[in-house]
């Protein structure tokens, strides 16, 4: 068995150490163009020329949540998109939400504000019920979030493409019920998969629905903000604030306005890394499995992109 490393933005030594320990009967070495043929694939945004030479792989395994950069591509349709199922990104999402979310709700960077002055201050503590989350996706990471945000006793809503039932969420579901879901949000966490159909899906017109005060948490992909649309309504106050740690261009370049907007924090894309030892062990699992002829779960289905 020939297993390919083609992975940008990863060191690959650490992976294939990880790999080759998990997988002892494959062989396991890093894509160059010209390499003979494969099985499987551990891929992050992989060039088409890859693929374009490897057509015969059973499956491509993603390090990542997202598959929008595999979607793009032309995969040979016998060869199986595998997404990590979480591989520890849940756990990390839900802290940085949290996180995000109570800094926001307790007001504490307006605090720190006054520290860095040396003014000793106080704000009127402020109602959970009043700051309604509203989470978009209601998958894995969706719902991991939404554990996590319960814990503090925020209300919490959700939207995905079709109904899902998640306890303690008032769900809503599809393109009819999205206008109620923002009007009952405050503060709206974005966790959905990126596709044709939520490429801008944060936008003047939508984030405009949201309650008075409204603030947005980005965790998902830059592409579903429309970046231009968010200034005007921190400025004209409708949205208190916005964490984004996802970007139409990464890194954010060095003039964008984000960077010195007092309403935005920016985090550098970190919300939820990749951890090695939970992915590998998942994927040689996954391997183990499909070379049994036993189903898997993580299966990417391209119409949905997701």
């Amino acid at each position: 068995m020939k297993i390919y490393f083609c992975c940008t933005d990863f060191k690959a030594e650490p992976w294939l150490a990880a790999l080759r320990a998990a997988l002892p009967q494959a062989e396991v070495a890093v894509w160059a163009p010209g390499a003979p043929p494969g099985d499987y694939a551990v891929v992050w945004a992989p060039p088409q020329a890859f693929l374009d030479e490897q057509p015969g792989l059973k499956a491509l395994f993603n390090l990542g949540a997202g598959v929008d950069a595999l979607t793009q591509l032309r995969v040979q349709p016998a060869t199986q998109l595998v997404r990590l199922d979480d591989a520890g990104m849940s756990v990390q999402m839900a802290e940085y939400v949290v996180h995000a979310l109570i800094r926001h709700f307790r007001e504490f960077d307006l605090y720190a504000q006054d520290v860095a002055q040396g003014k000793w201050s106080f704000r009127r503590p402020r109602l959970r019920q009043d700051f309604s989350v509203g989470i978009m996706g209601l998958g894995v990471l969706g719902q991991r979030v939404a554990r996590a945000v319960q814990a503090f006793e925020f209300p919490v809503v959700g939207w995905s493409r079709s109904p899902r039932q998640v306890h303690g969420v008032r769900s809503y579901a599809g393109a009819e019920q999205f206008g109620e879901f923002l009007a009952e949000t405050r503060v709206l966490v974005c966790l959905l998969p990126l596709t044709a159909e939520t490429e801008g899906i944060l936008n003047r017109q939508t984030l405009a629905q949201l309650r008075p005060g409204g603030y947005l948490i980005n965790v998902a992909r830059g592409g579903h903000l429309v970046e231009e649309d968010l200034i005007p309504l921190l400025d004209n106050g409708h949205l208190a604030g916005a964490t984004l740690d996802v970007f139409r261009q990464e890194p954010l370049p060095a003039g964008h306005p984000f960077w010195r907007h007092p309403k935005i924090t920016v985090t550098p894309h970190t919300a939820a890394r990749t951890l090695r030892d939970e992915s590998v062990a998942q994927i040689a699992a996954k391997i183990a499995r499909l070379e049994r002829g036993e189903s898997i779960a993580g299966i990417v289905d391209p119409t949905k992109g997701y």
